[in-house]
């Protein structure tokens, strides 16, 4: 799996479901999670059943966080798993062989595990304090992650309190796949926000 650059993630947004995947699609980001540990099951599926409509054969691949049985249902092409979340391989049994997964690591040592089980990619944050978790692990830092990048054989997504003050950092340290939460999240100028995060990332890649 190449590169992918800006990965948004949904958690809570102030514009609706619909609003974001559109905005996603439309600009073309590459990875749209959707995140929502407040939702019922039920809620849960009929959110990702509608992101998966708006982003189906578009440039925008769907991502469920946590939950396999929800990936399967609403025909994700990833699942993204944490550090407390069911093992790679029992999710391989619900999910089975074609969809890919992510697994989130937040130490040398949770990385170098979580590439012995073949991800697709990892997680690796947070680099900065963040406040979209209730129960942050400690911050990685951006030395830790040109660590992690060196020897990472599948793309590396840098996470945790990344707004456009603190990104050039991360991208010094070589990191080419981000996410975003609440620079993306808490506005309604979601739009505007992505095309300036992937300007600063394009003068990266060049």
């Amino acid at each position: 799996m190449n590169d992918f650059g800006l990965y948004v993630i949904i958690s809570k947004p102030q514009l609706s479901y619909r609003e974001v995947a559109e905005i996603c699609v439309r600009n073309e980001v590459k990875m749209l999670q959707l995140r929502e540990k407040h939702l019922s099951g039920r809620e849960l599926l009929k959110v990702a059943r509608e992101l998966r409509e708006i982003t189906r054969n578009t440039k925008t691949n769907f991502v469920v966080n946590d939950r396999p049985d929800i990936a399967v249902l609403s025909d994700a092409d990833f699942l993204h798993l944490g550090q407390d979340d069911i093992p790679v391989e029992e999710a391989r049994k619900i999910v089975g062989d074609t969809m890919g997964i992510g697994l989130s690591t937040h130490s040398l040592s949770q990385a170098k595990d979580a590439l012995q089980k073949n991800p697709d990619y990892i997680g690796f944050g947070p680099v900065y304090s963040t406040t979209t978790k209730e129960n942050p692990d400690p911050t990685v830092g951006t030395e830790l992650l040109s660590q992690v990048l060196q020897f990472s054989q599948v793309p590396v997504v840098a996470i945790g309190g990344i707004f456009p003050d603190t990104m050039e950092p991360v991208l010094k340290a070589g990191a080419r796949n981000i996410a975003v939460v609440r620079y993306l999240m808490h506005t309604n100028k979601t739009e505007e926000h992505i095309q300036y995060l992937q300007k600063q990332l394009q003068q990266f890649q060049e």
